[in-house]
């Protein structure tokens, strides 16, 4: 459903996991930027209602889209839909992430293959279809992969969550080399950013603190790095950490549960 009519000569972006949180402040961000906001989400579908109205009174449009990020034929037709409601897509942000506790004692075949579905092989098929995409209107565009500081700072916590991540950070590497010049790839790897319903208030503002800066990142600073990265035509196969430095600290577990 749309909340403003589409501008044909505008860019857009499509946003994955932008109904709350993180992908909405992203969203939000790049609204106010001038960028046209497609707004995908799996289940929230009132929040990305919500999120794309926000982004059409800060921007020129935006309009929301459903996908299961797991089912290949739905990441498939989703850059497609937004391209048939926009007429064009010149990015993606690739935010939404599967994130499930496990550990290398009860890790399971099931738990990887969600994470990777998910996390890894759903960016990789959009960088796919965006680079498809602008190969037929002979443009330059850009992915933004949301990455995590856990991976230079690892722990035992989160391992198939964490196995995703990292084979999708390999990822901006192969596929920066194979989709240039046409299409750049960047990671933003943020540190410990929003609460969750794993922490309370006082231990979220105690574990913010830990990091070289005195504070990680805020969401502000996060979608900061994505505009950065995407208005930025010399920067491709490498990560942004936007953490405060907590990727310089040694945690000996995941923050939701130190």
């Amino acid at each position: 459903m749309s909340t403003a009519s589409p501008v044909r000569d505008v860019r857009t972006v499509l946003v994955t996991g932008a109904a709350k949180r993180l992908g909405r402040e992203i969203a939000l961000a790049l609204a106010a930027d001038g960028w046209q906001v497609a707004v995908h989400y799996r289940q929230s579908a009132s929040e990305a209602q919500q999120t794309s109205a926000d982004c059409a009174v800060l921007g020129p449009a935006s309009a929301v889209f459903p996908g299961d990020l797991t089912d290949e034929t739905e990441v498939r037709a989703l850059l497609p839909a937004v391209v048939a409601h926009f007429g064009r897509v010149d990015a993606v942000v690739n935010n939404a992430s599967l994130f499930e506790h496990d550990t290398a004692q009860t890790f399971g075949f099931a738990a990887l293959d969600a994470h990777m579905r998910s996390n890894t092989a759903a960016p990789i098929v959009l960088a796919q279809a965006l680079h498809a995409h602008l190969s037929q209107r002979d443009a330059a565009g850009a992915v933004i992969n949301l990455l995590d500081q856990k991976l230079w700072n690892q722990n035992p916590d989160f391992l198939s969550y964490t196995l995703s991540k990292a084979a999708l950070e390999a990822a901006n590497t192969m596929l920066a080399l194979a989709l240039a010049p046409r299409l750049r790839v960047v990671g933003v790897a943020p540190g410990l950013t929003l609460t969750s319903h794993m922490l309370s208030d006082e231990k979220f503002q105690h574990l913010h603190k830990l990091s070289p800066l005195g504070r990680s990142s805020s969401a502000k600073d996060v979608a900061g790095a994505v505009k950065f990265a995407l208005d930025n035509s010399a920067i491709t196969g490498t990560t942004l950490l936007v953490d405060g430095g907590q990727h310089l600290m040694k945690f000996d577990r995941d923050f939701s549960l130190m």
